[in-house]
């Protein structure tokens, strides 16, 4: 019976931190703030968000009217076309942290995680009903489908910037400067794990070929 009581309420409390997305989205400065200062987020919903976005990106390729979307399935490589939405979203997250820190940030990693899945909502949240829209549209009215799809780019792109300041408790001139740098710090990490992976990759090819020798003079 307590084990049931435990599940219904971590149940209940992650519908209640899923449905705070939708405050977030629409009260930025004050959703962020209590998002992480009064714990009303969950890694969970956190998640889920995540996962809807990524949904909604691979189910935007299938059910898409051909009109505003020709998709080459023959070039597609379903893994790498998810990576391009994880892995730079990593990079943020753990540039942002490793920056504003070193500046008085007031965030956590799990912090800025969070926060950034959440400022993510608009896009499922547009995307999917964009989806249906786009099968009942003529290329006549196809302006309304594009405007409403970069829409929720710019959407998710402004919560991103609005939570950044409410999480490190920058001052706006603050935290632009500190999203530029952001993305000069995603690049200093690209480069770093290129860096890293082609001294591997020489090292690996080194012994190889120092074996070959050794099993050739043997």
């Amino acid at each position: 019976m307590i084990a049931l009581l435990k599940k219904k309420e971590t149940y209940q409390h992650y519908i209640a931190t899923l449905k705070f997305a939708l405050y977030c989205i629409t009260h930025p400065l004050d959703g962020f703030w209590d998002l992480t200062h009064e714990k009303r987020g969950s890694y969970a919903a956190a998640n889920t968000i995540l996962i809807l976005t990524l949904l909604a990106r691979v189910m935007k390729l299938r059910f898409t009217s051909f009109i505003f979307l020709n998709v080459y399935w023959e070039d597609l490589n379903i893994f790498l076309y998810i990576a391009s939405v994880l892995f730079p979203l990593l990079l943020f997250v753990v540039g942002n942290w490793a920056l504003t820190t070193l500046f008085d940030g007031k965030g956590r990693l799990g912090q800025v995680y969070m926060a950034t899945c959440y400022a993510l909502t608009p896009y499922p949240l547009m995307q999917f009903p964009l989806m249906i829209f786009s099968n009942f549209v003529t290329v006549d009215e196809a302006e309304f489908y594009s405007v409403l799809s970069a829409i929720s780019l710019i959407w998710a792109a402004l919560l991103i910037i609005a939570a950044m300041g409410q999480i490190h408790e920058f001052s706006m001139s603050k935290n632009l400067l500190f999203m530029v740098a952001s993305l000069f710090a995603m690049l200093v990490i690209v480069f770093i794990l290129l860096l890293f992976f082609s001294m591997i990759s020489q090292g690996v090819a080194y012994f190889i070929s120092l074996a070959r020798e050794m099993l050739f003079r043997l």
